[in-house]
């Protein structure tokens, strides 16, 4: 009996997840977790590389840049998300061709939406880090980094759309190669231009843009067809061709139907961080730090969301797309409980560790702000675990709008006021640790509660392969 059919048995017998269950759960979501870790480890890394290298001023310059940097990516996920919906049901009920068709769109799009992004990215570098209250010295940082940055907006977009297609056709694995490959090249390069180049924030930058650019070229080897030998790694079932048509007016109309509100979804999450920035550089500079990497730190642990938010997205859109309901709502469930027990297994680590880990960040003098923070993210990381995973449920049925709602409710009704107080009561620096708790909570309550209405179910049925056009 393997480890992994012990685990499935406690948690069977726990009531968390059936074990017949597990094994898929497992197969897709743990190379997609690794993927997950390894991605969120770049920032983190280059962070803590960063302070040490430069200094608070440096930390805080890259946390003003990260702001922008995670825009780009809360939008590449937000139109990944209609991909791997449409895929997944499409895949699921035999439609390889139409499946291959979103891809095509969805890499039109993506390029359309990055090509102004690198151009405001390298003309208005400046002024974007200025409006958020950087200081003078954060400011110059800040700026350089973006400039650096700014070509590897289109590999990312680019590279989300062949990971979820991976992830939609049930192959988690060729993508943690190429995306976890990556990660280890971003951080070793960026150690070298940093350390070795005396590059400091323009080296984390210029890390990131190479290693992001090769991993746009090996994922683009397999989404064309072509075979990796004997990597483990396989061509894409749904591959992108120069033969066919590559725009089809219906499945566009859906994909962004299904995008739009995913992206609105993904950006309200990404923005609040502008105003919340602001607010941590009223308090001056430690306090930004000391904000960035507690979000860093809780950015790490919710890796865990890249392997159970989306393996929750392509198992429920795959059985949808077989016309199974009942299965497809019994894995959402159970995929929801595993995320909370594991949030809540990864917090009670993190907490008592909040002091270690904040040192490896800033200096002495601010290890203990930073670690409050640290703390207060991991509390709050069990919010996204349940967030994510009854989002991506609901993502998988292509029922997108309401948890965009939810997302702007508990962001900018409920977190960004919390921390508003802080500048004008005593509350302080407490309001910015009340936000890290809501932002989280509140639309994953929301989105839970859609989750057990079931009514996505009859969402779904409008993009299921049988609803398309004869």
């Amino acid at each position: 009996m393997t480890a992994a059919d012990l685990v499935a048995g406690a948690l069977d017998r726990l009531g968390i997840i059936d074990a017949g269950r597990f094994r898929p759960v497992l197969d897709l979501a743990w190379p997609r977790i690794v993927t997950g870790f390894a991605i969120m480890s770049k920032q983190t890394a280059d962070l803590a590389m960063v302070g040490i290298a430069v200094g608070t001023t440096g930390t805080a310059g890259l946390a003003f840049a990260l702001a922008y940097w995670e825009v780009v990516t809360m939008l590449g996920l937000g139109l990944a998300g209609g991909t791997v919906s449409l895929v997944s049901q499409n895949y699921g009920g035999g439609e390889n061709e139409r499946a291959s068709l979103v891809v095509k769109g969805s890499c039109l799009i993506a390029i359309a939406f990055a090509l102004p992004v690198v151009a405001a990215f390298i003309a208005f570098a400046e002024p974007l880090i200025g409006l958020l209250g950087a200081s003078p010295a954060s400011l110059r940082h800040g700026s350089v980094y973006l400039v650096f940055v700014a070509p590897a907006v289109l590999f990312e977009l680019l590279n989300l759309i062949a990971s979820r297609t991976y992830t939609g056709v049930g192959d988690p694995f060729t993508e943690m190669m190429a995306r976890g490959g990556g990660a280890i090249l971003n951080v070793v390069l960026s150690a070298v231009l940093i350390f070795g180049l005396g590059l400091g924030v323009a080296g984390a930058a210029i890390g990131t843009t190479i290693a992001t650019g090769v991993v746009t070229l090996v994922l683009a080897w397999g989404m064309v067809g072509r075979g990796y030998g004997r990597l483990g790694m396989a061509p894409s079932p749904v591959p992108v061709t120069l033969a066919g048509p590559w725009f089809d007016p219906s499945l566009v109309r859906q994909l962004m139907e299904i995008s739009l509100p995913e992206i609105g979804r993904r950006l309200a999450e990404g923005v609040v961080v502008f105003p919340l920035l602001w607010i941590a550089a009223s308090f001056g500079p430690v306090i930004v730090a000391a904000f960035e990497v507690g979000r860093r730190v809780r950015s790490l642990i919710n890796g865990v969301n890249w392997g159970l938010s989306l393996a929750s997205s392509s198992l429920v859109g795959q059985y949808l797309g077989a016309g199974e309901e009942e299965e497809a709502g019994a894995y959402g469930a159970a995929i929801i409980r595993l995320a909370t027990v594991a949030y809540v297994g990864l917090a009670a680590l993190v907490v008592p560790l909040a002091t270690p880990i904040a040192g490896l960040f800033v200096g002495s003098d601010e290890v203990a702000r930073a670690a409050t923070f640290v703390a207060v993210g991991a509390v709050s990381s069990i919010g996204f675990g349940i967030d994510g995973t009854a989002a991506g449920a609901l993502l998988g049925a292509g029922d997108t709008r309401w948890p965009f709602v939810a997302s702007l409710l508990g962001r900018y009704a409920f977190a960004l006021p919390a921390a508003t107080l802080g500048l004008i009561t005593p509350l302080g620096v407490g309001g910015l640790y009340l936000a890290f708790l809501l932002e989280t909570y509140v639309p994953g309550g929301i989105n839970y509660w859609l989750f057990r209405t079931g009514r996505w179910k009859a969402v779904s049925r409008r993009y299921r392969p049988s609803s398309a056009p004869d």
